[in-house]
């Protein structure tokens, strides 16, 4: 799209003169008229936009020939066609508009405005409202950003985030402080900073002073995304080494000096990569990304100033809703979390007969699959799915994937298929013959498999869950890589050849390829060279070699399994990157790691574990940090200052992380015990155990070969379906709006995770991402996404107070409200399998039999 006259990068919206001062002719009616097009309602109190905004969007419709409009207007039709996040009416009035005057329908003038109107939010705004409530269309490029306080207090919170999200990763559900409560603490601390004194230097014609005056929204938005990308534990110390350490898992020990290198090695390779992938994911203005709003909408209810309106009669403001959310969830989760924990697990159906096994495995929210229309009142529960903040279109998808994902589970447990009725319907652990946690050390001598002790105990078995988790698995990886390709192939190979064009010519800006209204302001600030992330790259590359060769004997891991581990996660990140930055769905390619692993060191559980280590970080860390470079990107923080400021923090967060679970392992009694009463059950480390021994251990080709042959054909499923629904699509163009990938991934969120932790998130989706987007979207722009993070903020510090203030001091509150949840079958008490064991006091194959 051509740029006109106006630059939208210079603009300064407090030195703006208004469209009064600028553009005659433009009367209260046409300011109104636009105002209602923003808000997409006629009806005056339903308002919901910045004056500077509007002023803004008005000079731009000024400025704008008629001929530009129209070009705007059609290169966003094509670029558009197929986009599920660009409004519907909105396209189809673009189309008419297109089609001129007579086929609009309307007078001359007011198909003149309309048109322009339209081109102006398009051209120089957001095509996407959702971004248009989080964003300005304007940038002031001489606002403080990389200043001395927001590198103390990111550090500082980095600290407070990593330390409290390490020691609630092992809990059913994990708890962590997102960048929601950082923001929340973010903007006091800095507003405090400003009485420090002004203290500081000249270099060179510019200021550095620890105090250059009012705490800035490019300050805070800097700071929040330092403490996001290293806000969550880092996986090698809340995944890998407590599988390795812990007596319930590989009971091994684990050097200081291993734990140090694999942190900096895998927390650091994701920032090479999503340098990389800028110019596809992050740059088009397609990819919108979400999951990313809900943490921008706080910063501007934080510090942007706003009109006070009505918006269908609400005139609190944003900070105000957002302190009033904030109390009202932090003194609400008591109750779940602690006084009525019934409320979080809301298993009421199994209270009409606990000891009902069918009604428990159906109904069920521990044991069971959670067919249950009301399963929690508990925020916690009900935004495990993000429900606030993922389309509403991909939510149902995943739900539907969800469900018959489910019917296939009772399928095959009602038939016993490869055994799996005689375990638990939806466990994420591994059984072996008699019922029993597969006990890896009784096959193992020096850490690799012993054949012979392996055919006298057991195979590992999957429950009925595992399998179909494992399965769409299986299904969604060649299905998501042939169809991203097949969809986007254009982009994707247009973005390769500019990437490589950026290598040779390392002083052309990346933006000049891009003609999107922030991608225009963005080139106001100098670009991270390409060099910059390769040097990373081979940093963290050289930490690994390292690490892996000076502690050989314990990890039995040669360098070139990491190598080919991470040149196929590479080759998946672009395909993977694409999907989470349009539709908000995240697929990990653990999995993947894990067979990769398997098949090049089979009988190596260990070797497995630290492979898919790099296998998940790859693709996990760097889809992190492009998540944060896109809030950057809306956000007009400078490159080089978010890359500084982000390596910082992540050597932080790895030194946090490594403390913070030496005090777990001799603090926390029962850990990872299913029976951990305050919930450190560990699912996540279950899952990474079970996987280690079935992909390392016994390895790919005794699992497809003899256990479960089924899983290799289910790759045949997803190979053939992707090129089969692209073509279908062409001949029927409404189903492209059925994504199979979602479907299919949604299908891998059972074991040990249930219908009970998605239905209530797809009735917040259905209520705010849908209903209320589309009958009353002025209020939804403005405080949706605040609530969602006021919510979420009082549930993590609730959580964290009534941990440490009761919990761990055991002061429980045993009544009927507490204990009803666990009363019958669905809490571990009775029959727990629908199957008892044979006579012959063992199932599946024969000893000295196993593949």
């Amino acid at each position: 799209m051509r740029t006109s006259s106006l630059d939208s990068s210079s603009v300064e919206p407090e030195k703006k003169q208004t469209i009064a001062e600028t553009v005659t002719e433009v009367n209260f009616d046409t300011r109104e008229k636009l105002l209602s097009r923003l808000a997409e309602k006629a009806a005056k109190d339903d308002l919901n936009a910045a004056a500077a905004d509007i002023d803004y969007v008005l000079d731009v419709i000024a400025t704008l020939s008629m001929d530009e409009a129209l070009k705007i207007v059609e290169e966003a039709i094509k670029l558009h066609e197929d986009d599920v996040n660009f409004p519907e009416e909105t396209m189809e009035k673009i189309k008419l508009l297109s089609s001129g005057e007579m086929v609009y329908g309307e007078d001359l003038e007011t198909y003149q405005f309309d048109l322009k109107a339209e081109a102006a939010l398009i051209g120089y705004y957001s095509p996407y409202p959702e971004v248009r409530s989080v964003t300005d269309p304007y940038d002031d490029p001489t606002i403080p950003v990389e200043t001395f306080r927001v590198y103390l207090l990111a550090i500082i919170w980095t600290i407070i985030g990593t330390g409290v999200s390490q020691f609630f990763a092992f809990r059913m559900p994990a708890i962590s402080i997102s960048s929601a409560v950082i923001q929340l603490f973010l903007y006091p601390c800095g507003t405090a900073m400003q009485l420090l004194p002004d203290w500081g230097f000249t270099f060179r014609g510019t200021r550095y002073t620890i105090n250059p005056g009012p705490w800035t929204y490019k300050e805070q938005m800097l700071a929040t995304l330092m403490v996001n990308v290293a806000n969550g534990g880092t996986y090698v110390t809340r995944d890998n080494v407590m599988t390795q350490k812990l007596p319930l898992f590989y009971n091994s020990k684990v050097a200081l000096g291993y734990e140090f290198l694999m942190n900096f090695s895998t927390q650091l390779f994701g920032f090479g990569f999503a340098g990389m992938l800028r110019r596809w994911v992050i740059y088009p203005v397609r990819s919108i990304w979400p999951t990313v709003l809900p943490t921008l909408a706080l910063n501007r209810a934080l510090l942007k100033s706003e009109k006070k309106t009505s918006v269908n009669g609400w005139t609190i403001p944003k900070y105000t809703f957002f302190l009033v959310t904030f109390g009202a969830s932090f003194l609400y989760f008591w109750f779940p979390n602690y006084i009525f924990q019934a409320l979080s697990k809301f298993n009421w159906m199994t209270w009409i007969a606990p000891q009902n096994f069918t009604l428990a495995v159906i109904t069920g929210s521990t044991l069971g699959l959670g067919f249950n229309p009301l399963t929690t009142f508990d925020w916690n529960v009900i935004n495990w799915t993000n429900a606030l903040a993922i389309p509403f279109y991909s939510a149902v998808q995943q739900y539907l994937g969800m469900l018959l994902g489910g019917f296939i589970v009772v399928a095959l447990y009602w038939t016993n298929y490869k055994w799996c009725a005689y375990v638990p319907i939806n466990t994420n652990g591994l059984r072996d013959r008699f019922n029993k946690s597969y006990n890896v050390t009784k096959v193992l001598t020096n850490n690799l498999l012993d054949e012979e002790k392996y055919q006298a105990y057991s195979p590992p078995y999957y429950s009925a869950g595992f399998l179909v988790t494992y399965g769409s698995y299986f299904v969604v990886y060649p299905l998501a890589f042939i169809y991203i390709f097949l969809k986007e192939w254009r982009p994707i190979y247009s973005s390769f050849r500019d990437f490589i064009k950026g290598l040779r010519a390392r002083s052309k800006s990346a933006y000049e390829s891009f003609d999107d209204p922030h991608s225009r302001m963005m080139r106001a600030y100098k670009e991270v060279p390409d060099w910059w992330y390769l040097a990373i790259l081979i940093l963290s590359f050289v930490f690994g070699v390292i690490c892996v060769e000076i502690y050989r004997q314990d990890t039995n891991t040669p360098v070139y399994g990491i190598v080919v581990t991470i040149v196929v996660s590479a080759a998946f990140l672009i395909p993977l990157s694409v999907i989470r930055s349009v539709t908000g769905f995240s697929l990990s390619i653990s999995v993947m790691s894990e067979m990769i692993a398997g098949f090049m060191f089979p009988g190596n559980g260990i070797a497995n574990l630290i492979l898919k280590c790099y296998g998940y970080q790859t693709e996990n860390q760097a889809e992190g940090y492009i998540a944060d470079q896109k809030m950057a990107h809306y956000s007009k923080i400078p490159p080089r200052a978010l890359f500084r400021g982000q390596v910082v923090t992540t050597i932080a967060q790895c030194i946090v992380s490594i403390g913070v679970l030496q005090w777990q392992m001799y603090n926390i009694h029962d850990l990872c015990s299913p029976t951990q009463p305050d919930r450190f059950t560990c699912p996540g480390l279950s899952t990474i155990y079970s996987a280690s021994i079935m992909w390392g251990v016994i390895g790919p080709l005794r699992t497809f070969q003899g256990v479960y042959p089924v899983f290799a054909w289910c790759f045949l499923v997803g190979a053939i379906l992707a090129p089969t629904w692209y073509i279908l699509q062409k001949y029927i163009p409404k189903l492209s709006l059925i994504d199979p990938i979602l479907i299919v991934g949604g299908m891998g969120y059972w074991a040990p995770y249930n219908l009970s932790y998605h239905t209530p998130g797809l009735y917040a989706s259905f209520a705010f991402m849908y209903y209320i987007r589309r009958r009353y979207l002025s209020w939804w722009e403005k405080y949706n996404y605040v609530l969602s993070a006021g919510l979420t903020a009082g549930v993590a510090f609730a959580a964290i107070i009534i941990f440490f203030a009761v919990q761990y001091r055991d002061k429980s509150i045993n009544w009927w409200g507490n204990t009803v949840v666990s009363a019958g079958i669905d809490g571990g008490k009775g029959q727990q399998t629908r199957l008892p064991l044979p006579e012959k006091g063992y199932f599946g194959l024969d000893p000295g039999t196993y593949p």
